[in-house]
């Protein structure tokens, strides 16, 4: 069966205190109970008490989620607003203090927090989900295991976390190591079917390791409850357009390895090993850093294997009728990534709170009138 090559968007976003800059939880604010009322289950909290996740519907294309995914931005900036509070899209913060941050009181947080102790407390970041609609789970595995390949890639294009504790890491996505601490998480090995999957996650249930398979936190999952492939490796964009830009992307890929898929011309796989030796590439580097092409056994610049890449999608591009959406990976390869764009404020001025002004107004960028003047979040 074809898959539907639905999108679904999910975004994590910082509660910001508009005077220290720091986070702040929302607990104390009705931006979830008026978030509710007002977005049903497109909002919801996440594990800490500054952090809001929305997240769009079943969307039938690119264009129905990028509109649907903008409406939800300005509404909850709006809410975040009208309780004092802004919201900043970053994979960290640049200088905020996990351990001064609050657990959401709900069972399933308390739950992780009382498995994973200090590794779950620690876990404050900010992450992208895409969700691409493929119903056959014995095709999603097939797509899940070609699609690893291309994960260091996206993650590149989506670095926006160089800033942990006040200090700059040196790592574009510093977001990627504060997560792999948790089990379960990186890059997934290859399954050669569906049932060897599922007999995967039933040993995982029987020995007490998980209670349900929404515990597997790799970068790509088949999704436990939805008829998705779920990508979970990127940070959150500061740009909406970006998002976007990389979840036309995202659904490209499914398209094209379908495609491959359908005519036996499977993508070559790659072992876990050597992709995660290019994962750690993408999250250091960005997009200034090589990538081995593993298939001619050399290093090959970043940019230069993204407009490979485009190449590679480039003749289901039109079927989608995202190209629009996918050409906005240009600007990024211009302009660079949020990490990039972070990095440069920080050079300039010396002053993390310039960075999150910076992360607040790129995160209210193209949802309405920009104002007339910039790096403020007054």
């Amino acid at each position: 069966m074809s898959p539907n090559l639905t999108v679904g968007i999910e975004e994590e976003y910082q509660t910001i205190d508009p005077e220290t800059r720091d986070l702040r939880s929302h607990i104390d604010t009705e931006i979830i109970s008026q978030g509710k009322i007002l977005l049903k289950e497109a909002v919801k909290a996440e594990m800490h008490q500054s952090v809001v996740e929305i997240g769009t519907g079943v969307c039938k294309d690119i264009q129905s989620a990028c509109v649907e995914l903008k409406a939800l931005r300005s509404q909850i900036v709006g809410l975040a607003k009208q309780n004092g509070l802004r919201l900043a899209a970053a994979g960290t913060h640049p200088f905020a203090d996990w351990r001064k941050q609050d657990i959401y009181p709900d069972e399933r947080y308390e739950v992780i927090v009382q498995d994973l102790k200090m590794v779950a407390r620690a876990n404050l970041i900010f992450g992208l989900h895409v969700h691409v609609g493929v119903e056959d789970r014995q095709t999603a595995i097939h797509l899940m295991n070609a699609a690893r390949y291309f994960l260091p890639h996206i993650l590149a294009l989506s670095t926006n976390s160089p800033f942990w504790q006040g200090m700059d890491t040196g790592l574009k996505s510093y977001r990627c190591k504060v997560f792999d601490k948790f089990p379960r998480t990186n890059i997934p090995d290859y399954f050669g079917s569906w049932s060897e999957y599922e007999t995967f996650v039933d040993l995982l249930v029987k020995t007490n390791c998980i209670d349900n398979a929404k515990k597997i936190w790799w970068d790509i999952r088949p999704h436990p409850n939805f008829p998705t492939l779920e990508f979970r490796i990127c940070d959150v964009p500061m740009r909406v357009d970006e998002t976007i830009a990389i979840a036309a992307l995202i659904q490209a890929t499914i398209a094209k390895l379908y495609k491959l898929h359908e005519a036996n011309q499977g993508f070559r796989l790659y072992r876990r090993a050597l992709i995660m030796e290019n994962k750690w590439r993408a999250l250091r580097y960005g997009l200034d850093g090589k990538l081995v092409d593993f298939g001619k056994s050399i290093e090959v610049p970043v940019r230069d294997l993204i407009h490979e890449y485009l190449e590679f999608v480039d003749d289901v591009v039109d079927e989608l009728g995202s190209r629009n959406e996918i050409n906005y990976i240009y600007r990024i390869l211009e302009q660079g990534t949020g990490a990039d764009r972070q990095l440069r404020i920080f050079q300039e001025t010396g002053d993390l709170t310039k960075v999150v002004d910076y992360i607040i107004y790129e995160t209210e960028a193209a949802l309405a009138p920009e104002p007339a003047a910039t790096g403020t979040a007054q």
